[in-house]
């Protein structure tokens, strides 16, 4: 076995894989996680990627030791849908904020809008908004926003990779977007509105995928509302199946658990997936070379599974 588990069932063992959750609109992503924790007996769960209220669509659950692999999920790219409303702008960016600017709407063509979108391909640096879950001195932006304070805020390194127009009225267009981490999709459609010489705000917004979970499918409250048993989930692995493969001995896992190096020639260097004797993900090591050209090398633990 050299690629990632496809699922998991939780029967018989503790809870521990990876639910992708349909996130309904109306519910924070918390809301929607504890609701989950309690479909499910609480377990130990997080959620990767808050969504906001108003936005529906992929929220990865990660449940009971699956949590350790939450980091590398936040880190993957992500595809969204979402609609526009031009000449209004919100304090929130959203159709929840109060109107704070009106601008006329120019008359929309496709070459015109095309035109806006391609100065927003690419990699960029983007100023994150004041309504947003980043924190200033341990208090979320959001909060020092609702008191009419505004601060600096460092721009980020981000990289629209898709940016397509699937279609438009003369006030609202309708976007297809796939982006890197950090991207807030507020201010990119401020952005293109402001291209076209006006303004906007989001009006409908839903996250299509997070990688790499593109083509997996999505669940949903009321389905796990209606579920006899556990459900059944998505293996933990699938979350680092980039990573290059390791598979041990029983000598060898049993080593790294007590906190030793072990030798492994030509290991690859880097993060590397751990696999015990029999097959099973058991966490995460990083391989190290200890001879020039790489000729030998040692694997440590960078991560284990508790149940190892």
């Amino acid at each position: 076995m050299t690629g990632p588990g496809r699922a998991m069932s939780p029967e018989g063992s503790a809870l521990c894989g990876i639910l992708l959750l349909d996130k309904p609109l109306g519910l924070s992503s918390n809301a929607a996680l504890q609701r989950v924790r309690q479909l499910l007996g609480r377990p130990k769960a997080g959620h990767t990627g808050s969504l906001d209220p108003l936005a529906t669509g992929m929220l990865p659950i990660c449940i009971g030791e699956a949590t350790k692999l939450a980091g590398d999920l936040l880190a993957g790219a992500k595809a969204y849908t979402v609609q526009m409303r031009l000449g209004e702008r919100t304090d929130t960016g959203d159709a929840e904020g109060a109107i704070v600017e009106r601008l006329p709407v120019p008359a929309l063509d496709r070459p015109l809008i095309e035109a806006a979108l391609a100065s927003q391909r690419g990699d960029q640096q983007q100023v994150p908004p004041m309504y947003s879950a980043l924190k200033r001195a341990g208090e979320p932006l959001y909060r020092l926003a609702r008191r009419g304070v505004t601060v600096e805020r460092a721009p980020r390194s981000i990289r629209i990779g898709v940016l397509e127009l699937l279609d438009w009225t003369a006030t609202t267009l309708r976007l297809r977007v796939e982006c890197s981490k950090g991207t807030y999709i507020r201010t990119l459609v401020e952005q293109v509105a402001g291209q076209l010489g006006s303004c906007a705000h989001v009006v409908a917004l839903r996250r299509d995928f997070v990688e790499p979970f593109q083509h997996e499918p999505m669940v949903t409250l009321e389905a796990l509302q209606r579920a006899s048993g556990a459900p059944r989930l998505l293996a933990a692995d699938l979350a680092v199946g980039h990573l290059p493969a390791l598979h041990l001995s029983a000598a060898q896992a049993r080593a790294l658990t007590q906190g030793r190096r072990i030798p492994v020639p030509g290991v690859a260097q880097g993060r590397l997936r751990l696999y015990d004797a029999a097959g099973a993900f058991i966490g995460l090591g990083v391989g190290e070379d200890e001879a020039q050209g790489g000729a030998s090398g040692t694997v440590r633990v960078q991560r284990l599974f508790a149940s190892v």
